[in-house]
């Protein structure tokens, strides 16, 4: 096995320089354990690296990254390079990656100063020409140069970013992220599709759309939340402001009590009908729950979103705002049962009633023991007699007296 002291040798004894850089030298001084090791070599060629490590495995095709198997991880090892951009998007660059490239002019052409840092190694010496260290201690997203904006989706990163590390982004930062906004309409929307999934990861990701908000990006990247902003709602159920400051406290709320980013996302959608509010019914919302199917609709036909994201999406539009007020045992039994063909727990779509309403019924918090009564009695258990749709009346119908019993019980 090759151990990144033999590697480190290897590329040193042929003249050239090895140097960590990026995420996990940026994670290095925020104190947390790094996923990956990413390396940058100078003075070396492609063809001397190829050498050296003939097993490399050539992965990038517009400037040359190779995996090399170091400590039984297969790690990303790229040359120093200078870019110069030339188009648009993120493919619309020249590089240049000869041996004569210096770690400091590629950390220059890196997007955040927190990720244009780079450790030389053996020494472990720190290469921090554009105070990433300082603006980690200070909790701070600040971009390295003009450069930020020659691919638009770093203003995405950067707002993930600071959902993800609880950071502020800088007012000139805020101002480049701003000068993506052209581009950004034009980039492959599943580039903007991870920077979301991730996003929704993060322990608040409200912080994200805030700032993309800050930065007057909201609208072009999310237009359905954009919508939310400035549609009020009736105070004395909504005291926290309009339909995106409940929603942006909604999908945090959710984010404290699971980390599953289809709940989380069901969450941020669950009121996204009332960016289609008339002005004139504002600051009612009626029939919220139809027009936010249709705002999903036009969001997945923008950006193809995961299936199981829209599977529990729709059933959480339509369900939230009757949820918790159900009498009929028959419809109590449905809402159950469509939870449980929704793809989300009982307990996770109990997690989005609780934080839109406040408290829940008893039917909820006693939910799964319902549910799993109810699920004692499948369709193989109905008369022979029976067949198609009888079958289904008849499970319906034994399901809900199981309901009653299992309510009364309780």
């Amino acid at each position: 096995m090759l151990r990144e002291t033999d590697f480190v040798r290897a590329v040193r004894d042929a003249g050239a320089r090895v140097f960590r850089v990026g995420g996990c030298v940026r994670d290095c001084f925020r104190g947390v354990l790094a996923k990956d090791v990413d390396y940058v070599l100078t003075g070396m060629t492609e063809e001397q690296l190829c050498t050296l490590f003939p097993r490399a495995e050539k992965i990038g095709r517009a400037f040359p990254v190779y995996h090399v198997r170091v400590d039984g991880v297969r790690r990303e090892v790229a040359f120093a390079r200078r870019e110069r951009k030339t188009g648009t998007g993120y493919r619309g660059f020249a590089v240049a990656f000869d041996p004569s490239v210096t770690i400091e002019e590629d950390l220059y052409r890196r997007d955040t100063t927190m990720n244009a840092m780079a450790m030389e190694l053996p020494t472990e010496e720190l290469f921090d020409p554009y105070g990433g260290r300082a603006d980690i201690a200070a909790g701070v997203i600040r971009a390295v140069s003009p450069h930020f904006t020659d691919d638009p989706v770093r203003a995405l990163r950067a707002a993930r970013q600071a959902a993800e590390f609880g950071f502020a982004v800088e007012e000139e930062t805020l101002c480049y992220m701003n000068a993506c906004a052209a581009e950004l309409k034009n980039e492959p929307t599943e580039r903007l599709m991870g920077e979301l999934r991730r996003a929704l990861a993060a322990p608040r990701p409200s912080v994200f759309f805030r700032v993309l908000r800050a930065a007057d990006l909201l609208a072009v990247t999310f237009p359905e939340i954009a919508a939310l902003a400035g549609q009020t709602q009736p105070t004395e159920f909504h005291p926290e402001g309009d339909a995106l400051a409940h929603t942006l406290a909604m999908v945090d709320a959710v984010a404290r009590e699971t980390e599953e980013t289809k709940t989380r996302f069901a969450a941020l959608v669950h009121d996204l009908g009332k960016g289609l509010t008339s002005q004139e019914m504002l600051p009612h919302h009626y029939g919220h729950e139809r027009t936010g199917l249709d705002a999903l609709a036009a969001w997945n036909r923008r950006m193809t979103l995961p299936h199981d994201w829209m599977k529990a999406a729709i059933f959480v539009i339509r369900e939230h705002m009757r949820a918790p007020r159900l009498t009929r045992p028959g419809k109590i039994a449905d809402l159950l049962l469509g939870i449980g063909a929704s793809g989300l727990s009982i307990a996770e779509f109990n997690v989005i009633i609780r934080a839109d309403h406040g408290s829940l019924p008893d039917y909820l918090v006693h939910g799964a023991e319902h549910l799993a009564a109810m699920r004692t009695v499948t369709g193989r258990s109905a008369p022979p007699e029976l067949s198609g749709a009888e079958i289904s009346r008849w499970l319906r119908e034994q399901r809900v007296r199981i309901l009653k019993n299992s309510l009364l019980e309780m």
